[in-house]
């Protein structure tokens, strides 16, 4: 059974900067599409990042320079390096597993492709 677990979210000021951690367990995530969402109050889900086997990486337009994905194998963790933070940011983020690759071949548009998700973890940026 796949479990992701994040860690190192908190309350920042705009332009501060976090590094969010998701601990990966019974799952084979070297290989496929692992990435992060987020959802803030009121609002749909949204695509983050996203890394695929062979470390291609996507981004949203809306972090696109600011934020970075990137992975341990050796620890089985994904982390997401969020820089330049803005209050627009404010959301809970995911940590998510994609089996099928489609989350990252739709450019992150493909939120259903998601099987797996962690519990999430806040993230707030006051301005």
């Amino acid at each position: 059974q796949v479990q992701l677990v994040e860690s190192g979210g908190g309350s920042v000021q705009a332009g501060g900067s976090l590094r969010l951690s998701c601990a990966a367990s019974g799952y084979t995530y070297s290989s496929h599409c692992m990435g992060w969402f987020r959802q803030a109050p009121g609002k749909e889900r949204e695509g983050v990042a996203a890394i695929y086997t062979g470390g291609t990486t996507y981004y949203a337009d809306s972090v696109r320079g600011r934020f970075t994905i990137s992975q341990d194998n050796a620890k089985n963790t994904l982390y997401l390096q969020m820089n330049s933070l803005k209050p627009e940011d404010t959301a809970m983020y995911y940590c998510a597993a994609d089996r099928s690759g489609s989350y990252c071949y739709s450019h992150l548009g493909d939120l259903g492709a998601l099987d797996s998700w962690g519990q999430g973890t806040l993230v707030t940026v006051s301005s």
